[in-house]
């Protein structure tokens, strides 16, 4: 065999044989997962829009897409910063929320507030009404559904700056209450401590795109898209 016939038969010997010995080869090892978050933000139970005329479609996809997920993402991160609270529910961390930093205060309360908040608001032909025991002890403990509205609104009006206002059961009634910035009655250190049942939320950006500094005509306009269905099933949960 000719020279040159030799070296082309040696390259497709090569040739051949090299399939193999790239199979041979141990697979590189994958990059292990990112950690999942503890936290994440729900998507809302209606549209953008579905809360309209009382609250417009932009104030919802900022409030809902820009803050909320704010608290979303800063609570994520003071919660890889802080080990004691790994693998602890929301609950449980506002349940002792002053043995931490202001971070975790700020966003464990803006993360269930806010996710609390849109379950409790609906369309408005989706809303429902009262059961006849949330009314009950509504006309028991404020006297009317009337005198429950002005008192749950006058929270809202007298919160000064930002805040929320708070239906609650403690245990034994239903009471008005309002907490400043995120904080709720689940808190450890919440002067009015309770089992939410109804909550609005009176920071500007929840209202003033449609309502500007009109605090008052949102917290009326606000009841015609308060979700009783989801207020009946919190009440009745609070009482077991």
């Amino acid at each position: 065999m000719s020279a040159p016939a030799l070296r082309l038969a040696l390259l497709a010997t090569c040739l051949m044989a090299a399939p193999a010995m790239v199979q041979a080869q141990p697979a590189a090892p994958q990059a292990a997962a990112a950690p999942a978050a503890a936290f994440e933000l729900a998507p809302l139970p209606y549209g953008y829009e579905g809360l309209e005329p009382v609250i417009d479609a932009q104030t919802m996809q900022i409030h809902h897409g820009r803050h909320h997920q704010g608290y979303v993402n800063n609570l994520n991160a003071a919660v890889a910063q802080t080990p004691a609270l790994a693998g602890k529910s929301l609950e449980a961390i506002l349940g002792e929320v002053s043995k931490h930093p202001a971070a975790v205060r700020n966003n464990a309360g803006g993360h269930y507030n806010h996710t609390l908040f849109w379950t409790l608001m609906a369309p408005a032909d989706q809303v429902g009404e009262p059961s006849a025991a949330l009314k009950a002890q509504i006309d028991k403990d404020f006297g009317s559904m009337d005198a429950f509205k002005k008192a749950f609104e006058a929270a809202g009006a007298q919160r000064f700056g930002s805040g929320w206002a708070w239906l609650v059961w403690d245990g034994d009634k239903l009471a008005v209450a309002s907490t400043p910035n995120q904080d709720n009655p689940l808190m450890d250190d919440a002067p009015v401590k309770g089992a939410p049942v109804i909550a609005n939320d009176v920071w500007e950006h929840a209202y003033y795109l449609k309502h500007q500094n009109n605090r008052g005509g949102y917290l009326s306009a606000w009841w015609g898209v308060l979700n009783w269905n989801e207020a009946n099933r919190l009440f009745d949960a609070a009482r077991q």
